[in-house]
């Protein structure tokens, strides 16, 4: 506790110290109006008057602690000087740099022609093959088909020695590819085009099994004969599209040997 608290403390105290003097006074006087001797009335209220000045130079000393005893006794008792705390460093923030110049995007070259992707068309049925149909038209929609493998020669399972590009002439083209999941009696068709031209078509019911090798499709005399071009093939199951073989037949690259002129 510091001087100015004691200070303070004590003339509280002596506040209340007084008020309990001056009760007691009158306690005393409230006696001696009781009282029928003149001796005893007398000496109560003489104490009560002795208490009545006690409690006002009480309340008088409560009054001047504060205001003049504190300054007295810091002429014997010097405060000591009190440490003030010391500031914590307050970080100030560093000033962002703002860029003034924005640069504009450069221009980028937009190409004068863009290619449009060409429109690819699900294979579908012509209604007059569909015509011809004589089996089940709902197929099992697990039925699967290997890639078809084109070649001029069949060994009745796998074409032989397989290529994608053959030369003129062609008597026969087979088209061989492996089935699972098929079921017997649907409707199935091959169609042959030839530059996007149906040149040669079959269709029957499947008699074939459930699944295993050795399919296939052929084709002897499609429409206008064997000519130079892009063939494919699409094979359908119902009217389910499902497989597409391709191959291109080239016009006979071979140069013809220049016969001998007989010497004269």
């Amino acid at each position: 506790m510091d001087i100015h608290s004691g200070v303070i403390a004590a003339a509280v105290l002596t506040v209340i110290a007084a008020f309990f003097i001056a009760r007691a006074a009158v306690q005393a006087m409230q006696t001696a109006r009781r009282l029928s001797f003149y001796s005893l009335r007398r000496m109560h209220n003489a104490n009560a008057a002795r208490l009545f000045l006690f409690a006002l130079l009480l309340f008088g000393c409560a009054f001047w602690l504060p205001f003049y005893g504190e300054p007295i006794i810091y002429d014997y008792y010097p405060p000591s000087p009190t440490p003030s705390l010391t500031p914590t460093i307050t970080l100030t923030p560093t000033i962002t740099l703002t860029p003034t110049i924005t640069l504009t995007p450069t221009i980028t070259n937009t190409p004068s022609t863009t290619d449009t992707p060409t429109m690819t068309v699900t294979p579908f049925l012509p209604l007059a093959i569909e015509s011809l149909f004589t089996g089940v038209v709902t197929p099992n929609p697990d039925a699967v088909f290997t890639q078809i493998q084109f070649s001029t020669k069949f060994d009745g399972l796998n074409p032989i020695d397989p290529q994608t590009v053959f030369e003129l002439p062609v008597k026969t083209m087979y088209g061989g590819f492996d089935y699972n999941n098929t079921l017997p009696g649907v409707q199935w068709s091959a169609l042959w085009y030839r530059n996007g031209e149906l040149v040669f078509y079959e269709t029957k019911p499947w008699d074939g099994g459930t699944g295993g090798i050795g399919g296939y499709t052929e084709c002897s005399t499609p429409i206008g004969g064997w000519l130079p071009g892009t063939y494919e093939v699409q094979i359908f199951m119902g009217l389910e599209w499902k497989v597409i073989g391709r191959f291109v037949i080239l016009d006979n690259l071979a140069t013809p040997t220049p016969a001998e002129t007989p010497a004269p």
